[in-house]
């Protein structure tokens, strides 16, 4: 089985690598600082040193035929880092006054200031320090420093510079993965609350109060509701289908059973009649309820954007022109030049285009149908001013409005998607009869400036 990569995993290689690459750095910087800030202490003592002891009066310096064996004995050395200094005194003319230490005595022209010298047999580096007295060049001092107890008194203090900081890389590296399995916690939290989610339930995700999570969780919580939407829409269309169908498909099964009996031409050429108005009323349920579908699949998918009402007005007039043409209809549009609004294109011609087929289809010919565009509130009106043909299977329901009622359904449910209504009034006085999509949402900017 492949393991799944880990958020907190990946973050902690990343914090703690370079935790690592930073301390080591750090480390390395401070050892080498701690190397030359030694050195420099050791120069500046042998500096020291040399000054305090031409401070001295001459006759501090008298030739002493002992003195080269004055040196510090080991068993005083009880500090880590008292060092074994050598000091050579020379009169003007070069004459050893004094020697002190286990370093060889210097050549006497060796330049004022500090050097390092290869000095005895077998050779050893030193580090010394050369120095004149300020008053006539009277006498010469030079301390020496074996170079060897030099680096290893800079090493022992870079080391104890160093240490600490090896020690302190696994607390802090202890306390950065405890702090990032706790900042972690909150989206682990959130985690466990999704996969405990259940989506067919409206229950809300209850979600950490953390600024961060709130556009995953309003995401996460529009696509329950989406989900939920599409569930209940795919519920509402099979019983729908399964209602509607139900009677002209028995009326089709009974009609055409009909047929094998013995039936009088008279008889059977009105069960053919009756077989083919079964067949177009199942295929306009099929054209509304596929109309139902295809609206759910769009408030789905489409985001509202500024259209043109007046626009979509006279297209959907224009391509029912020839069908108003066949039945005889007067077909006509009554619309500002511009009508911006808010609103999903594909719903809204979809609406529209139900209730000019409804008008055209259920009226008889010679009848006058007129689509108006309304501004203030934004609506969509279809007029006519005839009476509904209704088939007797509708009067039976006691549908009186868009054929099969399916119709009704879709532009209800369009217009709710808008925030708005639907309705239906007449004929009023003159005989008109109005459905009317009102839109519950605020007129947008003119084309133009989309």
């Amino acid at each position: 089985m492949t393991r799944r990569p880990s958020l907190q995993r990946q973050l902690l290689a990343w914090t703690l690598g370079a935790l690592v690459v930073v301390w080591a750095v750090f480390m390395l910087v401070g050892y080498q600082t701690g190397v030359h800030e030694a050195d420099e202490l050791t120069d500046g003592h042998l500096a020291s040193v040399a000054s305090l002891l031409l401070s001295q009066p001459g006759t501090a310096f008298e030739q002493r035929p002992d003195a080269a064996s004055l040196g510090v004995s080991p068993g005083l050395k009880a500090h880590d880092y008292q060092q074994s200094l050598s000091v050579a005194v020379w009169d003007e003319d070069g004459t050893l006054l004094a020697r002190t230490g286990p370093a060889p005595l210097p050549p006497f022209d060796t330049a004022e200031g500090f050097a390092t010298l290869e000095l005895g047999q077998p050779t050893q580096a030193w580090r010394v320090f050369v120095r004149w007295d300020d008053v006539g060049h009277v006498r010469k001092v030079a301390v020496l420093l074996s170079v060897q107890e030099r680096d290893e008194l800079a090493e022992d203090i870079a080391e104890q510079v160093a240490t600490p900081g090896l020690w302190l890389l696994p607390i802090v590296a202890l306390v950065l993965t405890l702090a990032v399995r706790r900042g972690l916690q909150p989206l682990l939290d959130l985690s466990a609350r999704v996969r405990a989610l259940d989506i067919h339930h409206s229950s809300g995700l209850h979600a950490p109060a953390h600024a961060e999570f709130q556009a995953m969780v309003g995401a996460i919580e529009t696509l329950a509701a989406r989900y939920q939407s599409a569930l209940a829409h795919e519920r509402e269309l099979a019983d729908t289908f399964a209602h509607e169908l139900r009677t002209p498909l028995a009326s089709l099964r009974l009609h055409a059973s009909s047929l094998r009996g013995t039936l009088t031409p008279p008889q059977r050429q009105a069960a053919l009649q009756q077989i083919e108005a079964d067949a177009a009323r199942t295929a306009a349920i099929m054209d509304d309820l596929l109309a139902l579908a295809r609206a759910g699949r769009a408030q789905l998918a489409e985001s509202a954007q500024v259209l043109d009402l007046a626009a979509l007005a006279r297209r959907v007039a224009a391509e029912h022109a020839q069908d108003a043409f066949d039945g005889a209809h007067e077909l006509s549009v009554d619309a500002p030049a511009q009508c911006p609004v808010p609103g999903h294109a594909v719903l809204l011609e979809i609406a529209l285009r139900n209730l000019v087929v409804n008008a055209l289809g259920h009226t008889p010919p010679g009848t006058a149908v007129e689509i108006r565009v309304l501004a203030d509130p934004p609506a969509l009106q279809v007029r006519d001013n005839a009476q509904r043909v209704l088939h007797a299977a509708d009067r039976r329901r006691g549908t009186a409005v868009l054929g099969l009622g399916l119709g009704h359904q879709v532009v209800r449910r369009i217009a709710a998607v808008h925030g708005g209504r639907f309705e239906t009034a007449g004929p009023d006085s003159t005989g008109w009869r109005c459905d009317t999509l009102t839109l519950g949402l605020a007129p947008g900017p003119t084309p133009e400036k989309l």
